[in-house]
């Protein structure tokens, strides 16, 4: 039996019947058993947070235009000892994942031995999903001490740069605009600006 056969198609994915109540907490490998065995579709885009399996909206045309130009960018100019992946699957505990759009790590960890304390940094694009990002998603990078994360909108071309995290949050973020020279600490190499991209 497959995924689109266990759901009936006119029940709403997302519930909030239990608002305010316990909810069953998931793991990460339990959410993968269930890939696995059909039950979650493979390219759902859910993240896990903290047990709680959080629907991601869907993508815009602007976030994959600015994905694109970026990991062309970036390819370009990325030093050999260091790899990226975008929209990995970024197990940071056994309850929790999310999949940034951009993740940074040495080639000598390799993607087996990313974790929260082997990445460098990570890139979130987001349009609808943009005060999530700053907020509540910036916060659970900070926690997981991921030294530096970029959310960008992807409409408008702003960053909000974050540094130096602490279990508060982090201690240092800025905001440039598209013309801004965006320079990654862990690579100055790698320094963009979005305005100059070629978005097509």
């Amino acid at each position: 039996m497959t995924h689109m056969q266990l759901r009936d198609r006119n029940l709403d994915p997302i519930t909030r019947a239990a608002e305010g109540l316990p909810r069953r907490r998931f793991t990460v490998a339990e959410l993968e058993a269930m890939v696995a065995a059909g039950i979650l579709d493979e390219d759902e885009r859910i993240e896990l947070i903290g047990g709680e399996v959080v629907p991601m909206p869907a993508k815009g045309i602007d976030h994959e235009i600015l994905k694109a130009a970026l990991n062309t960018h970036w390819v370009k100019r990325l030093p050999e000892r260091f790899r990226l992946v975008p929209e990995t699957t970024f197990r940071l505990s056994p309850d929790t994942y999310i999949e940034p759009d951009f993740i940074f790590y040495d080639k000598a960890v390799g993607i087996r031995g990313l974790k929260a304390d082997t990445a460098h940094f990570a890139v979130e694009i987001a349009d609808s999903s943009y005060a999530y990002d700053i907020g509540r998603k910036a916060a659970l990078y900070a926690s997981f001490g991921i030294p530096e994360l970029w959310v960008i909108h992807a409409v408008r071309l702003e960053t909000r740069i974050h540094r130096k995290p602490s279990p508060q949050g982090y201690l240092d973020i800025g905001d440039f605009g598209p013309d801004a020279e965006l320079v990654p600490a862990f690579a100055p190499e790698l320094a963009v600006r979005l305005g100059t991209l070629e978005l097509n």
